[in-house]
């Protein structure tokens, strides 16, 4: 077997077995302070594929970050085969902000390649592809739901990528979804460039949830123990088949009013059944809104207040959806009786918090 060597990157070399955080310059603000990009590289003492997990493309897709922490705590460099390159937050001006979009208003995941002379999102998205995609074989980009929306956790790949499914298997999520590549995306510019993308949507925007959180650190493990980074299980035998579709529909709103939602992201729905019903100030002249397809609900917006033509619910096209729903709720009920007895503590009103 190879030696190890040292990996190289922002200038300096990472020693096999051991990890590094390295800063790369991005721009200066108003205030004169310099705005950097984080990367925490975990280099192992055996050879091995890189791989690299990020979050927050968009600054308040915050879900991803809280999973990278995990992964920062568990993942040992001197356990592991190949390097890992965490990216906690990719868009750390939105991250900020509590903000989708960068200080120009540009969405960072429409900006690749950028360029070194372009504007702030151009500048971010050529040293994140330059210093972190560039450089591995493999990367797990991790975003949510748009706020006020809250997304089923999901894989979704290129179309017609045997590799890719074999991945998206390991990793578990409940549905894979084969979607396609978006002009000047993340995944279109590493597709073009041969490295291989896994996307993670999961939750709602500036919200953690367990099942999302919990869903991304066992899903990236897995991928790992598939590549043989990690000697643990990659679960494509233990872990329930994930549902696979590569069609999905977008149900709105009838009418203006507001929302009382009867179904939510992870539940069974045949065509026909009652997802909602919009009334009203006064819930008169509610209208039912009904499925259109048999499927599962991967999105569902949770802001009841809406306009005509707000969309409601993402359902994916999937046949015997009763059985995905059963095993996503087997999910939602092991991750339930793992949390600690006695660790809820009162809620506080608005007017209480200080």
């Amino acid at each position: 077997m190879d030696e190890p060597q040292a990996f190289a990157i922002g200038g300096r070399m990472v020693a096999p077995g051991s990890c590094a955080e390295i800063d790369f310059p991005i721009t200066t603000m108003a205030t004169g302070t310099t705005s950097s990009l984080a990367v925490r590289v975990l280099h192992g003492l055996r050879p091995g594929p890189a791989v690299f997990v990020s979050a927050a493309i968009h600054g308040d897709e915050i879900v991803g970050t809280a999973v990278i922490q995990r992964l920062a705590q568990e993942l040992d460099p001197r356990a592991l085969s190949g390097t890992v390159l965490l990216v906690p937050v990719a868009n750390i001006f939105g991250f900020i902000t509590h903000s989708r979009y960068l200080p120009d208003r540009r969405d960072l995941n429409r900006s690749f390649p950028g360029s070194a002379g372009g504007s702030l999102a151009g500048q971010l998205a050529h040293v994140f592809f330059r210093e972190v995609v560039e450089r591995c074989a493999l990367g797990i980009d991790i975003h949510s739901a748009a706020i006020h929306r809250y997304n089923l956790p999901q894989i979704r790949i290129a179309a017609g990528n045997k590799r890719l499914v074999e991945l998206a298997m390991a990793f578990g999520a409940p549905v894979i979804i084969e979607s396609p590549l978006r002009d000047g995306s993340l995944r279109e510019l590493a597709h073009r460039q041969g490295v291989d993308m896994l996307l993670l949507e999961a939750g709602e925007a500036l919200r953690f949830d367990r099942l999302s959180i919990e869903t991304g650190v066992a899903g990236v493990h897995r991928v790992l123990a598939h590549l043989g980074m990690v000697e643990e299980d990659d679960g494509l035998t233990t872990v329930g088949i994930p549902a696979r579709a590569n069609r999905s529909v977008w149900v709105r709103a009838p009418r203006g009013g507001v929302a009382l939602i009867e179904r939510e992201s992870g539940a069974p729905v045949r065509r026909g059944d009652v997802l909602a019903r919009v009334g009203g100030l006064f819930g008169e002249e509610a209208l039912e809104v009904t499925s259109p397809i048999d499927g599962i609900i991967i999105g569902h917006a949770t802001l009841p207040v809406v306009h005509q033509g707000d969309a409601l619910f993402h359902i994916a096209d999937i046949p015997h959806p009763e059985r995905v729903g059963a095993r996503i709720e087997s999910i939602t009920e092991a991750i339930l009786a793992s949390e600690p007895e006695g660790s809820a503590e009162a809620l506080l009103d608005e007017d209480e918090v200080v």
